[in-house]
């Protein structure tokens, strides 16, 4: 029998799946193994026209068609299952096959793929794709043959090849491709520095947009657009790369629906989905609106509370996002109030002017209120919360954390005494001293470690980096300087020193950064002025030297050099002004009249050499000048008087030649000073003295307070003497402490609050007769008989304790005596005693008794072996044989009772 099923049902849902290019259905089918009635398997290889024939022993000799018939039935059969498909479904492969159809036969092809894969979309708009254009601008590029190229090997993407697309910028890239650009810019990443020379954790970028990814991120496998297929098979009836399912992705930003096209390239589309919505403030009925584009405003005033609480938005209906401003602000937020108001800190401790916006602010006062172990205050600033428990009350551990113990948040937490075993700043070792407190030091194990650039090697602390002294000879980038630093690793660092070389100007240089080959000519354009500024010329930099200023004809604006309000007019020019010939018109010291010289504000005179000439071979230098300002001359105008008329500068006050006897400013002395001149003080009398009469310079002179030994310590003053503050030294009343007193205080207090302050107020040492000391304070005089110190009296018997003073215990005599308990508990110690005697006696001589039998023994010798012993020894009673072991345990209990009887008493 032969298999007459069409290739597309054999294999696939297309006639191009796992056939080469120029492959027809025809050749696929001949390619199928098969078995006929005879027995027969024929096999076919690609691109062959030979058959292998095996026949089988025995098969039956009957052949009902011959091999081409059968051939021409298969592909007749074939054509006509493809003609059908091609009926409702419509191929993208065209664009690759070099065998296939014109251009505008695989246009209409590729527009009717296009309009399947937007049917599901369109089925929710009502058949508006405006939103799609840059959707299909993707589909198109991928039905494009050659259109989709791989940025990185610079070749087209084929629909057989594993690709993958990029979330940021949508570009594809093979597969192969993109895994050797991760890698080899995480190398490169890593290489930039030699601290992590090799490590893997770093990002990497996309080649287009650069949107960075992690090392894991890194593609393995090839995926669809969605994602939801690994490695798609190849379909000449969907886009390349796509699975064919609906895309189902959240769109972007996220809305609640998910897209609606199939598998695709490129971002998704915006949201088709109708909603009803209402305005942005909420205020007007809801309107039915797409999803993508649901905000919308009513026109009205905003209205809303504002977060101060206090005033409303005087805006329009707005959502986050003002159209009259560049702020941005969350959905459904106002803008912030614009008002100032005076706001309270969280603490309440201080005020301040601050935006309403703004309420809530923190000062930099420290809390400081008492947490709840009473121990400590809350260190926290400025805070509205509760301040919590006390961090030192809570479950502690040692410094090491090895052990846990509960004290009091007043108590530090003790060292455990075991081995810290913190990592230290190597990572590689721990540190080995006992637990401590503070960070650990630093880590001091000798280790091996390679310099920098790898030649060479040393036994070092492992917390120092070892940098060898050699210094890299290679020239850096701008062929002119040298790297020279010590240790490189061979990775020179771009020349970072300024360039540096004068330009052509020879006034700037250059500002760039060191660079091989000349530099650029200045730019810059320098301008010549006269001396005001008011004419200019444009000049090259570099010529302004050579070219001569411009002649100005403004007047000279230079400010006067001398004290006169204006110059002489004269024009614009370049060094000093000519001398002032005004007139000085200054007022005269000491006058009223004006200085009728010419100005002498500036006046050229030879300076006077410094030093005189070292010896006769030394020649005097030229004489040099300088411009001074000479004093105005003595007024001579004539000033009438009751003599003769004398010059002006000539006239002032004379002395008398008398004390001058004015009241000096102690009140107790006058001037001595021969007649002088005194400046007069408004605000004191006419007889006192002034600044320019002496100072008072004798001591104070005045009676002390009765007992005072002291002298006044100021000078000469008014007034009574300030209270006397020395210290006296003093011994107490004890003779003990040596007190230090204050003088005023002693001699103006009476005679008991002089004990009181010569008191040391402690307690006195002196002993009592009785033996006590006194309890008193340290006081004057000898201490009380009276002794108040409770003392215990005890019975004769030594039983009964009572508390008595020690005065009344001295005084009395039989405070304390025996009662009947006491005399019973007396005989029964004394019979105790008494049997206790005569057992002892009784024992003593029954020991004598045993004794002398055993002499007696030993004196008569040995008796007869057959003489009978007729001696019958009388036998002792119960009482006589046991009474050595009866008494000792009953006098023991008896005494034991009377003690224990005794000390309850006591």
């Amino acid at each position: 029998v032969i298999s007459m099923e069409p290739a597309w049902r054999q294999q696939g849902r297309g006639r191009g799946r796992g056939q080469s290019r120029g492959q027809t259905p025809s050749d696929v089918s001949a390619c199928r193994p098969r078995t006929d009635n005879r027995g027969m398997r024929e096999g076919q290889d690609r691109g062959s026209s030979a058959v292998t024939m095996v026949p089988k022993a025995q098969s039956p000799p009957r052949q009902a068609t011959s091999p081409q018939s059968r051939f021409d039935a298969i592909r007749r059969s074939n054509q006509a299952a493809a003609q059908r498909l091609a009926e409702k479904q419509y191929s993208s492969s065209s664009e690759d096959d070099d065998d296939a159809d014109d251009d505008n036969a695989g246009l209409v092809k590729r527009g009717r793929i296009l309009e399947s894969t937007f049917t599901t979309y369109a089925s929710q708009t009502g058949g508006d794709v405006s939103d799609l254009e840059h959707t299909r601008q993707y589909l198109n590029e991928a039905f494009q043959s050659g259109a989709v190229t791989c940025l990185i090997c610079i070749a087209s993407v084929k629909r057989t090849q594993a690709v993958w697309s990029c979330v940021g910028c949508y570009c594809i890239f093979h597969i192969p491709c993109i895994q050797k650009w991760a890698k080899d810019s995480i190398f490169l990443v890593s290489s930039a520095t030699d601290e992590d020379f090799g490590n893997k954790n770093h990002p990497w970028p996309c080649p287009k947009c650069r949107y960075e990814y992690s090392s894991q991120q890194t593609p393995t496998r090839y995926y669809c657009y969605c994602g939801k297929e690994a490695d798609p098979v190849p379909d000449p009836w969907l886009l390349p790369h796509s699975c064919g399912q609906v895309c189902d992705r959240d769109f972007k930003p996220p809305c609640g629906h998910r897209c609606l096209l199939l598998c695709h390239p490129g971002p998704c589309p915006p949201c088709p989905k109708m909603v009803s919505v209402s305005c942005v403030c909420g205020k007007a009925a809801p309107v039915p609106r797409r999803c993508s584009n649901k905000a919308w405003t009513c026109g009205k005033i905003c209205n809303r509370t504002l977060p101060c609480r206090t005033h409303t938005c005087t805006h329009t209906c707005h959502a986050g996002n003002l159209l009259h401003t560049s702020h941005t602000y969350p959905a459904g937020m106002c803008e912030p109030c614009p008002r100032v108001s005076r706001q309270k800190c969280v603490c309440g401790r201080k005020q301040a002017e601050r935006q309403c916006a703004s309420p809530v602010w923190h000062c930099d006062q420290v809390c400081g209120r008492p947490l709840t172990c009473g121990n400590h205050t809350c260190e926290r600033v400025c805070h509205t919360d509760v301040c919590g428990e006390c961090p030192r009350a809570v479950n502690r551990t040692c410094p090491c954390g090895k052990s846990k113990c509960a004290l009091p948040c007043t108590v530090d937490v003790p060292t455990c005494g075991d081995t810290c075993d913190k990592k230290l700043d190597c990572g590689l070792h721990t540190c080995s001293m006992r637990c401590h407190r503070g960070p650990c030091e630093t880590c001091r194990q000798e280790v091996e470690k390679h310099c920098r650039c790898g030649r060479y090697s040393k036994s070092m602390p492992c917390h120092k980096e070892y940098l060898c002294e050699n210094k890299c000879s290679q020239t850096r980038n701008c062929n002119r300087h040298q790297c020279r630093r010590k240790c490189c690793p061979g990775k020179c660092p771009p020349c970072d020193l300024s360039c540096g070389r004068t330009l052509g100007c020879r006034n700037h240089k250059c500002p760039s950064v060191c660079h091989p080959g000349s530099c650029y000519p200045c730019p810059e354009v320098v301008q010549v002025k006269c001396a005001c500024g008011s004419t200019s010329l444009s000049v090259p930099c570099g010529r302004e030297k050579s070219t001569k200023p411009p002649r100005c004809r403004e007047l000279c604006s230079k400010p006067p050099s001398c004290h006169h309000s204006s110059r002489e007019h004269h024009r614009c020019h370049f060094g000093p002004c000519p001398p002032c010939k005004q007139e000085c018109q200054l007022p005269l010291p000491a006058c009223t009249h004006l200085c009728p010289q010419p100005c002498h504000d500036q006046v050229l005179l030879k300076a006077h050499p410094q030093g005189q000439l070292a010896g006769p071979w030394e020649q005097p230098s030229a004489p040099a000048f300088e411009c001074k300002a000479l004093p105005c001359p003595p007024c001579q105008v004539p000033i009438p008087t009751y003599v003769s008329p004398v010059l002006c500068h000539a006239r002032g006050p004379f002395s008398c030649g008398r004390p001058c006897g004015r009241s000096l400013t102690c009140g107790n002395h006058t001037c001595s000073l021969e007649c002088h001149t005194v400046t007069p003080d408004p605000s004191s009398e006419k007889k006192e003295a002034g600044k320019e009469c002496e100072q008072c310079e004798e001591s104070c002179s005045k009676p002390r307070p009765a007992g005072c030994p002291h002298t006044c310590a100021l000078p000469c003053h008014r007034g009574n003497c300030p209270p006397c503050t020395q210290m006296i030294r003093q011994r107490c009343h004890c003779k003990i402490t040596t007190l230090y007193i204050e003088c005023l205080k002693l001699t103006s207090a009476d005679d008991e609050g002089k004990k009181w302050l010569i008191s040391c107020k402690n307690q006195c040492p002196k002993q009592l007769k009785c033996g006590h000391r006194c309890k008193e304070q340290c006081h004057e005089g000898e201490c009380a008989d009276t002794c108040n110190q409770r003392v215990k009296v005890k019975c004769p018997c030594k039983r009964i304790k009572k508390e008595f003073s020690c005065s009344r215990a001295r005084q009395e005599e039989d405070l304390v005596l025996c009662d009947d308990t006491c005399r019973e508990l007396q005989r029964k110690h004394t019979e105790a005693r008494e049997a206790e005697e005569r057992a002892i006696k009784e024992e003593e001589m029954k020991k004598h008794q045993a004794e002398l039998e055993a002499f007696e023994k030993r004196q008569k010798g040995k008796r007869k072996k057959n003489r009978r012993n007729t001696e019958v020894e009388p036998e002792e009673g119960a009482w006589l044989k046991y009474r050595k072991y009866l008494l000792v345990p009953v006098c023991g209990a008896l005494l034991a009772v009377g003690a224990f009887y005794l000390l309850q008493t006591m």
